[in-house]
């Protein structure tokens, strides 16, 4: 093998000029992460999504580019409550101007719905969870006090 065909052996997608790169998403979650984006809804976006990427350090992750857009704050708290393990990426003229993890606050308000139909939050008010485990994600809602694991959330 040739030194150029082994390049383009691993350049599976183009660089981008400008956007994000989410890199070390845990495998199989890059759909959660676009579906809590709203890439699927979008067309105003070059979006490239990557599954079952080979990594050093956890066997296979998952990597999402997207061209011309950045994140809010509030998106970065929802990839984190799917995706802690993250690497955000902000790509300027090609290069990474910004590198940062994901980070899962103490607190997530007015992220996610509680996952109890009846709680009050749902109705009135604003979701109001506290983290109460990170690995495996346990969240308690203020208002019905239940505690819920990441499965019962709908990003």
């Amino acid at each position: 093998m040739t030194p150029d065909t082994q390049k383009d052996e691993f350049l599976r997608v183009r660089k981008i000029e400008s956007g994000i790169v989410i890199d070390h998403i845990p495998q199989g979650n890059s759909l959660r992460v676009a579906r809590i984006l709203g890439l699927d809804e979008s067309n105003q976006a070059t979006v490239s999504l990557l599954m079952n990427v080979p990594s050093s350090s956890t066997g296979l992750k998952d990597i999402i580019k997207i061209e011309g857009r950045e994140l809010s704050e509030r998106e970065l708290e929802r990839i984190a409550l799917v995706a802690p393990s993250a690497t955000l990426n902000v790509i300027r003229g090609y290069v990474v101007a910004q590198k940062f993890k994901a980070k899962l606050p103490e607190v997530v308000e007015d992220v996610v719905p509680c996952p109890n139909p009846t709680c009050i939050s749902n109705k009135e008010g604003r979701p109001r969870l506290h983290i109460r485990e990170h690995s495996p994600l346990k969240l308690q809602c203020d208002y019905c006090e239940k505690v819920y694991s990441e499965d019962e959330f709908s990003f």
